[in-house]
């Protein structure tokens, strides 16, 4: 009988065992992460940290691949995750760019093409000026951006690109014309020609600015969101700053997404793994030290991000288009 008793159990344990197996279901392999960026630069090195922290969430022995193919603006590596099969064993670091190369005719993929799993960086837009600038607030420069139209030279790290755009948006939201000064090298070209004075104002990203705000060599007057930029706490948002709200909330992010029709049960797995990442103190910490502010910004409501800066985009392109 005793015999018997112990069959029984070993019978039972195995085809528990057996189960269990069958129900973990994936991750079974290492994950591939396409980075359509260079290395070394912001979008890569904010993956490398969120994947990184992301591992200790997956089963033992499963790590996340980084793989940086930054060829064609990063539309190849769009291209190669949106065109994979939806196994969620590739997955890709959109960008903002995104939202903008559709409406420019430089990508046949859209947000639509992805599953999108959470946000790892989604800074807000600030406009700058040097700090002995007559411009004293946000108010003081829109006054005299309007008494000079294209007069006020306003510096953007590309034409097209997303500074660029968020200054088109203020022309349009606000009735002013701005001599547009595109510096192709990127967003520190432009930081570096509003401290020696060349031009007189620029949009970019509060973590370009930091370093010479911080010197006390540039100012920012407005930050171009529905709240405060914590690395700033006492710069207006636009809508504070104008004393009315025109929806000038402009930002620069970069999402972790897998191809459209990512199994539900995958996505979940994805989702809530992210999720806890980017809500643990440690990961907020170490973003932080890299000048990027955490964010929740998991599932749908990144996918709702996604959709409505293509919208948004695709009206400033078209206007942009016309100038």
């Amino acid at each position: 009988m005793k015999k018997i008793s112990v069959l029984f159990v070993a019978l039972l344990s195995a085809i528990g065992g057996q189960a269990l197996a069958q129900n973990i279901t994936y991750p079974t392999k290492n994950i591939e992460v396409v980075i359509p960026k260079g290395a070394g630069g912001p979008t890569d090195t904010a993956t490398r940290t969120l994947i990184e922290f992301a591992k200790n969430k997956m089963p033992k022995g499963i790590i996340f691949v980084p793989d940086n193919k930054p060829a064609g603006n990063g539309v190849a590596g769009l291209l190669d995750v949106a065109k994979s099969k939806p196994d969620g064993y590739k997955l890709v670091m959109t960008t903002v760019e995104l939202a903008m190369f559709p409406h420019e005719g430089k990508s046949p993929v859209t947000y639509a093409d992805f599953t999108p799993i959470v946000a790892g960086v989604a800074d807000p837009v600030v406009l700058v000026v040097k700090a002995d600038s007559p411009y004293k607030n946000l108010k003081d420069f829109i006054e005299g951006a309007k008494a000079k139209p294209g007069k006020v030279q306003m510096g953007n790290s590309g034409m097209g690109a997303v500074y660029h755009l968020a200054a088109l948006n203020i022309e349009r939201k606000l009735g002013v014309k701005f001599n547009h000064v595109p510096f192709t090298e990127g967003a520190s070209a432009t930081v570096a020609s509003l401290v020696g004075g060349h031009i007189d104002a620029i949009i970019t990203g509060p973590s370009a600015a930091k370093s010479q705000v911080d010197a006390g060599a540039l100012r920012i007057l407005g930050v171009m969101d529905t709240k405060r930029f914590e690395l700033f706490p006492d710069v207006p948002t636009f809508q504070e700053a104008l004393g009315q709200d025109l929806g000038l909330h402009m930002r620069a992010w970069a999402i972790l997404a897998g191809p459209a029709k990512l199994p539900e049960n995958i996505t979940r797995e994805l989702t809530t793994a992210f999720g806890d990442v980017v809500k643990s103190p440690e990961y907020q910490a170490a973003i932080k030290k890299m000048g990027i502010m955490p964010v929740v910004i998991v599932g749908k409501d990144a996918a709702a991000m996604m959709k409505e800066d293509h919208d948004t985009y695709k009206v400033l392109i078209e206007e942009s288009k016309k100038k």
